[in-house]
């Protein structure tokens, strides 16, 4: 990025980071064939086009209408408050008039009727009028509103699986240390699918990405409806557990890792086997962790050594000796 000139802003990251882990070489063609110094806007057309990701000034611009459309309420709100006081002003006259009893005649009596009239008639169509415009900004709220919320939902989705993206990981995995509770019932599971890169030699991208999304379906379908599943990139996953111990956390990642082995990867049309497909998985508890980074480096040191000792298993981060384990990054090269 910084040999190209890209400003370095998050967005820009995970667009760079989705080309090079995930295999994606329409992607990398895209971005390949801006060259030098790409301008925002030509970065953000390629993220809407392959990542459906919304673009960044539809947000900003629902955003302004969202708050123009509240100082146009609060306007409205206060020519309202004008209004009363003037119509509240106008009765208090009439009754300071009525008060005072020796010059009440009846022509000043039709006057004081005729104005007081014209002031309620007046404030009835005025608080009508701002009662409707009130009502139609309310609605023009909830349609920004609603637009606002998917872009939000498109921002932290995964194109390719529909899963959460690295983007809701981070902040997901960071509420857990929100709460006691979060901390004494949280626990990450950390996956990777078993050398992917040579299924993505052998069968070629456009297979990796379909193996990718059984696997995300798979997992997704495995757990429960509200569980948080994020696909955190490339052959990568990751879910987070709420109100579970070590064993029942260690029974899904099982159930998980059994799905997907006994899962067939065919392609029926032209009866191509591509399997068998096996994933490993690391887990760790939030309690043994001391915050987000440190509970996501110790679930990725379970996933190493399901790894290391064989691939197609599950490892705890409890079961892990300190005195023995070395990580060796090597061993990456080879899925």
């Amino acid at each position: 990025m910084r040999q190209l000139g890209v400003v370095p802003l998050p967005r820009n990251y995970e667009l760079f980071y989705e080309a090079v882990t995930a295999g994606n070489k329409e992607l990398s063609d895209a971005l390949s064939a801006l060259g030098a110094r790409p301008t925002q806007k030509q970065l953000d057309e390629i993220a809407r086009r392959f990542m459906l990701r919304p673009n960044e000034g539809d947000a900003d611009a629902a955003r302004d209408s969202i708050t123009t459309k509240l100082d146009e309420i609060i306007t409205l709100l206060k020519k309202e408050r004008s209004s009363m006081e003037t119509y509240s002003k106008i009765l208090g006259e009439t009754s300071n008039g009525l008060g005072n009893r020796q010059s009440i005649t009846r022509e000043f009596l039709e006057k004081i009727v005729g104005v007081t009239a014209t002031a309620t008639r007046a404030s009835i169509e005025n608080r009508s009028h701002i009662v409707s415009s009130i009502t139609n900004k309310s609605e023009e709220l909830r349609e920004v509103k609603s637009k606002l919320e998917e872009y939000r939902r498109l921002a932290e989705t995964d194109a390719l699986t529909q899963l959460q993206n690295r983007r809701a990981f981070d902040q997901a995995i960071a509420g857990i240390y929100d709460s006691n509770r979060g901390i004494a019932f949280g626990a990450l599971i950390l996956a990777d699918i078993d050398s992917f890169k040579s299924v993505n030699d052998r069968f070629g991208h456009p297979v990796g990405d379909r193996i990718i999304q059984i696997v995300a379906s798979i997992m997704r379908s495995t757990v429960k409806e509200r569980t948080f599943v994020a696909r955190t990139g490339g052959e990568e996953f990751a879910i987070i557990l709420e109100g579970t111990g070590e064993e029942a956390t260690a029974r899904v990642a099982e159930e998980i890792r059994q799905a997907v082995m006994e899962a067939p990867f065919v392609n029926v049309a032209k009866g191509t086997n591509y399997g068998p497909i096996t994933i490993s998985l690391g887990i760790c508890m939030a309690t043994q962790a001391q915050g987000p980074d440190d509970l996501y480096v110790k679930a990725d040191r379970a996933l190493y050594a399901s790894k290391s000792a064989g691939r197609n298993r599950v490892t705890r981060f409890s079961a892990l000796s300190a005195n023995n384990f070395a990580k060796n990054w090597l061993i990456y090269r080879g899925d």
